[in-house]
């Protein structure tokens, strides 16, 4: 970038932010509702839009080109688990690995207890690894079709999925967004997970007792037994399925995550594994399996809801999703480096006196932001930048804003379409965003209650720290 350009550049007017990011949410939402439109047509009208206004601020071509691959840049690793978990999901279809869990889940698992205990088991795999994808990607593939072989609604049970995952995305030490809330705000680690326990413990015992009450209803359902035997029989007939074998690509997942090996290492081991097992173990032709990697195929059960089930995933799967997600994220770039959304919400923030209201205004900042840039990574660190003065003038511990930027930005961005958890998360469980959302109890319950508690003046820490040796 020359001198010259960067000094013909000028930040924008709050009039014209507003009514850029306003047209922007314009023609989404009335391009997706009315219209029926493809996201990817929308997201190039709005990047034709915001580099316009872009241009009118100064900015060249080759500037707003930049704003646009330096968003991209920072979100590569998000790009490559994109690839991996396509791979993933195919292989562990190949290796048997979810077969299994579905055959020996149909057995123990019921519709009336279903739900509860699917969103613990969530839970407890995302806080194990800190990866809500990879628990979506694994977990999640097993429990929608457990689910739908028991006659559950499918978005009830993708919200029950998304609640569990996310749960330990957020509160997990060796989650990326927990860590990068913690830095973003420069406090402790500890002192961030210590902080949500205050809003996240109750919201996440409502959401099962929600969960919990929904499955009842389903405890009397007349799903057909016969159909859950020809399913079971029917996995049993196509694959060879001892869980001393079959699991091991998953514990391989698990082992490594909670190890914290990186999530690229540890996907492409459970790749390999699973690969193994499908040519070894399951009798299967290494070239169907490593094309499989590419595009998976249905397979042949009998049943068809089960032969699409198990032949999902593949790279070709989150092509949909992976070009979604590159298209926002330029977006979000421009808005971001152009100075759109910090002019928007700067003015705002000067405004806020009460504690609660301030809260409550980090959380909507983190929703609006993950609606404008596409995915958390940037909103975390944008939000903690604009507000971390506010809540130093308020005597607020940093952990609280922490702890509300990752209620509004880690919490919201699967509730959206157009992101890239959203996107993921809707490709990879066959469920759309807006017919799980509303299911999603916890993601959207812990911003009410957290608003709540703060206007109480309930685990502010204005004064109340864990001791400070902890590290780290």
């Amino acid at each position: 970038m020359s001198t010259e350009t960067t000094q013909s550049q000028r930040p924008p007017s709050f009039a014209q932010a507003a009514l850029c990011f306003f047209v922007v949410i314009l023609v989404i939402a009335f391009g997706m509702f009315a219209l029926n439109i493809d996201l990817h047509g929308l997201m190039f009208l709005c990047l034709l839009w915001c580099g316009i206004n872009a241009r009118w601020l100064g900015y060249s071509y080759e500037d707003i080109q930049g704003l646009m691959g330096a968003a991209i840049t920072r979100a590569l690793p998000a790009i490559y688990i994109f690839i991996l978990i396509g791979m993933v999901i195919a292989s562990f279809m190949h290796s048997g690995t979810i077969a299994a869990l579905m055959y020996y889940g149909l057995d123990w698992l019921s519709p009336g207890l279903f739900l509860p205990v699917g969103m613990l088991l969530c839970a407890l795999m995302s806080l194990a690894t800190g990866t809500s994808w990879g628990t979506v990607g694994t977990l999640g593939v097993v429990f929608i079709g457990i689910g739908g072989a028991m006659g559950i609604p499918l978005p009830v049970v993708a919200g029950m999925i998304i609640c569990g995952a996310t749960f330990g995305d957020k509160m997990s030490p060796v989650s990326d967004t927990t860590n990068l809330a913690a830095m973003s705000a420069e406090t402790n680690l500890y002192q961030h997970i210590y902080a949500m326990v205050f809003t996240t413990a109750p919201t996440f015992l409502l959401a099962l007792l929600i969960f919990t009450v929904l499955g009842a209803g389903y405890a009397d359902s007349s799903f057909a037994v016969e159909e859950v035997t020809a399913i079971r029989q029917a996995l049993v007939n196509t694959y060879q399925l001892s869980p001393f074998i079959t699991l091991i690509p998953i514990i391989t997942l698990a082992v490594l995550s909670i190890k914290r090996v990186p999530a690229e290492v540890t996907m492409s081991a459970s790749i390999v594994t699973a690969v193994l097992i499908a040519v070894v173990y399951q009798g299967q032709s290494a070239v169907n399996v490593l094309n499989a990697l590419w595009v998976n195929t249905p397979v042949d059960t009998g049943i068809d809801s089960l032969d699409d089930l198990m032949g999902r995933g593949g790279i070709s799967s989150m092509s949909w999703t992976l070009f979604l997600a590159l298209m926002a994220l330029a977006l979000g770039g421009i808005l971001h480096g152009a100075g759109f959304l910090t002019v928007l919400l700067a003015g705002f923030i000067s405004r806020v006196k009460r504690v609660s209201v301030l809260i409550a205004a980090t959380i909507c900042s983190g929703f609006v932001g993950n609606m404008a840039m596409g995915e958390a990574y940037i909103s975390i660190i944008l939000n903690c930048q604009l507000f971390r003065a506010k809540y130093q003038q308020q005597g607020l511990d940093k952990a609280i804003l922490s702890r509300s930027v990752e209620e509004g930005s880690t919490l919201t961005t699967g509730l959206i379409p157009w992101t890239t958890a959203g996107a993921f998360y809707s490709a990879t469980l066959g469920v759309p965003v807006l017919d799980y959302a509303p299911y999603a109890f916890f993601n959207y319950l812990n911003a009410v209650i957290s608003i709540a508690m703060a206007a109480m003046g309930i685990g502010l820490l204005t004064r109340l720290r864990i001791p400070a040796q902890v590290g780290n």
